[in-house]
């Protein structure tokens, strides 16, 4: 462009300097020099130029440098922000503390672990037990750590074994002058607990407890406490998975907040355009005038913070309240919700017809007993599930005797035929959490059926072609006997003690009047509990309570029931069970250490009942359970057992040992009327019993039977005192190979 510039510049003068010379002569000074403007004026205009762009090419350059050097300015400020943003670390962790017994809260532990572990944070796993809070709770506070509290709440709302010192200390230092009240401040945490609302006045306290003592050390919880309930009846989401699930979300969403740093709360002042929060109000108030119709359904989208209900108030008393008016309103709140609560309990709850159970009229509200985690359980512990809160399962004397092995001690006791015998239920729950439960606490727990319920002829349909089904799969087993085999195929007893409380299915009636119209007879346990039910059933066969202690405290410690008053409970079932006209038995079970010193107690709930049976028999240990302290060492061996009998039978002046089944640790004390002749009739004439009990139902009831009305005399060999010790000689005894003596038990 220069060079272009100073060619036409000496183009210019070449013409001016030809024209000038022909001029100059003609003209006077002033027209000469303006003249000379005149033709010199290409030359002005190109120094004008050339000036021009010499000086936009300067800017130009300047310009361009300065912005280069904006440019890298702010490239070294992003990279500096960058840098001092990855060296601070806003969570350098998570820590998640369990106190379980079953391990359920163990299993959420590490699933948790896993899910913070995604998102590419360091997580640790701790047992409450191997923690010591006084030397390394206060670390916490300053290591930009969040600790996770997962704690399960055990009998009578107490925490866990591996979790007893940890909330001692936890409650000890909340009230300690020595700690102080901000002695953990700065400790982030969140808490959630595992408990079951069936224990009515004990549901989830330690978390509450827990959660309440961090925050009374001045930590800083994070999230609202999570509650799981273990009855799925009022569980929130349907089972305490679903609800360890949703709360588990909601806190891997408030750890990436907390990972990527918190921000301050906005004071409403910002440095342009006024305050934000007042236009943030202006905003939503011209969406409201915009759009009015929308505003009730996207009011009702919001959930309300509080625990009160507002909806009963006035319009006028919901922003300005006199002191004087409280009292009054609190009333009125106070009546609406009683009137609510009273109209729901009125819709869904009835008695049955059949046996009194409460019930809850409208299926369609009610969820299943058998939650999809239950489900896989029991699955995998061999149970043939039916419906939605019933099973089945093959006994193992059935698969025994199929074999010509023995049979089990009712064999010995009452003449039944094990391969013969279905063990089934129509209620998995149960309303005990007993020590020596062999299911080791997988079913469910109730006080009362809240749940679906199918109806008593698809469970038996389902039950038998299960059944059938297991025993077909023994079909060219080697050892089995083919005509054991076809026999198993008909039922012909039906023990409902597979696991639960039979007794709490409302339909049971209805199911043990199904199973006696197929000719099977039936054995029902019931954990007595439930007083009512048991006057109100129809007869069985031989009708079981369980009675595992003798005092109200070992009760209590052995069979942990879920009912408040349990106690009189089971004093009034045993009452219940005397007033039966048909064969009743008490099922002792004994724990060595536990209660097999409570002798004279016994002997006085004995003599409440006149149970026409006494079975006494040794707990049966199952393996470890981490919901159970029971051990081998509780398991008493077979002449201890008879010790215990001996000295029972001696206090009890109507009573007898009549028959002993050493296989099974078991032992039958009888009433003396079943003596006759100075011979035992303890076996039981089934189909005299299907003639009874037809002539029963077909008179309304009118035609009643006793007990003595269907007995058979007992063989020799099932004798206590005989050379077999209960072993039927028609069997071949099979012992297992580097097993010199069995103590399992049945």
């Amino acid at each position: 462009m220069p060079t272009f510039i100073v060619f036409v510049l000496l183009l210019a003068s070449s013409v001016s300097a030809s024209d000038s010379k022909v001029s100059q002569d003609a003209r006077s000074p002033t027209e000469s020099y303006f003249m000379w403007l005149w033709h010199s004026r290409l030359y002005l205009y190109s120094a004008a130029a050339l000036v021009f762009g010499l000086w936009f090419l300067l800017k130009k350059k300047s310009v361009s440098k300065d912005a280069s050097k904006e440019k890298n300015d702010k490239v070294d400020k992003a990279a500096k922000k960058n840098d001092r943003e990855t060296k601070e670390v806003h969570v350098s962790g998570v820590k998640i503390f369990y106190g379980s017994q079953t391990g359920t809260a163990k299993g959420f532990a590490n699933e948790l672990s896993e899910e913070v572990k995604s998102l590419g944070l360091p997580a640790e796993v701790i047992d409450m037990k191997d923690y010591d809070p006084d030397d390394q709770l206060a670390d916490e506070c300053i290591s930009k750590s969040v600790c996770v509290f997962l704690v399960a709440t055990y009998t009578d709302g107490q925490p866990t074994e591996n979790a007893e010192w940890f909330c001692k200390w936890l409650e000890e230092a909340s009230t300690d002058f020595r700690y102080g009240k901000t002695y953990l401040k700065g400790l982030r945490y969140a808490v959630f607990g595992l408990g079951n609302s069936v224990y009515v006045g004990h549901y989830n306290t330690v978390c509450k407890n827990v959660d309440k003592w961090l925050w009374m050390l001045s930590g800083r919880r994070i999230m609202t406490r999570g509650e799981g309930d273990c009855n799925v009846v009022k569980s929130l989401n349907g089972s305490i998975q679903a609800d360890f699930l949703t709360w588990k979300v909601k806190f891997l969403n408030r750890l990436k907040t907390l990972a990527k740093g918190e921000k301050k709360s906005c004071s409403g002042k910002c440095k342009t355009e006024g305050s934000c929060k007042n236009k943030r109000k202006e905003r939503q108030e011209e969406e409201k005038k915009a759009s009015p119709q929308n505003n009730s359904s996207e009011d009702d989208l919001v959930e309300s913070s509080s625990d009160e209900d507002e909806s009963g108030l006035p319009d006028e008393k919901k922003t300005v309240l006199d002191v004087e008016d409280l009292g009054n309103i609190m009333n009125s709140v106070k009546k609406a919700k009683s009137k609510e609560e009273s109209q729901r309990d009125g819709q869904m709850v009835k008695l049955s017809k059949l046996n009194g159970v409460q019930k809850i009229e409208d299926e369609g509200e009610r969820r299943e007993m058998i939650t999809p985690a239950l489900r896989e359980a029991l699955t995998k512990q061999g149970y043939k599930l039916i419906g939605s809160h019933s099973g089945v399962k093959l006994c193992r004397w059935t698969k025994s005797m199929l074999r010509g092995r023995g049979g089990c001690y009712k064999h010995t006791f009452y003449g039944i035929e094990s391969h013969r015998c279905m063990e089934t239920t129509p209620s998995l729950a149960c309303a005990n959490k007993c020590v020596f439960c062999w299911r080791h606490h997988t079913n469910p727990v109730g006080t009362e059926w809240r749940w679906k319920m199918d109806p008593a002829e698809k469970i038996l349909e389902d039950a038998l072609e299960k059944h059938q089904n297991m025993i077909r799969q023994f079909r060219g087993v080697p050892g089995v006997k083919p005509d054991r085999y076809e026999e198993g195929l008909a039922v012909k007893h039906c023990a409902l003690s597979l696991v639960g409380e039979p007794i709490m299915y409302p339909e049971i009636n209805n199911f043990i009047r199904l199973l006696h119209h197929h000719q099977i007879s039936s054995f029902l346990v019931t954990n007595a509990q439930f007083p009512q039910e048991i006057r109100s059933l129809v007869p069985v066969t031989q009708l079981y309570v369980s009675v595992d202690a003798s005092t109200q405290d070992s009760l209590k410690k052995i069979d942990r029931p879920l009912f408040k008053d349990f106690w009189p409970r089971f004093l009034d079932s045993l009452k219940a069970l005397g007033e039966k006209k048909q064969r009743t038995v008490y099922r002792l079970t004994l724990v060595k250490s536990w209660n097999v010193e409570e002798m004279q107690a016994y002997s006085e709930l004995i003599a409440l009942g006149q149970p026409d049976f006494i079975e006494v028999k040794g707990v049966t240990y199952c393996g470890e359970s981490s919901a159970s302290s029971l051990t081998m060492a509780n398991v008493p061996w077979h002449q201890e057992v008879v010790t215990f009998v001996q000295q029972l039978a001696d206090m009890l002046p109507e009573y007898e040992i009549a028959c002993e089944h050493e296989h099974s640790n078991c032992l039958l004390i009888a009433h003396t009327k079943f003596k006759m002749d100075g011979e035992w009739w303890t076996w039981i004439d089934y189909e005299r019993f299907q003639e009874l009990i037809q002539a029963y139902d077909e008179s309304g009831g009118q035609q009643t039977f006793s007990a003595l009305d269907y007995v058979a005399k007992t063989p020799s060999w099932a004798l206590f005192g005989a050379q077999e010790q209960g072993f039927d000689p028609a069997e071949t005894r099979f012992q297992r190979r580097n097993k010199s003596k069995d103590i399992s038990g049945c």
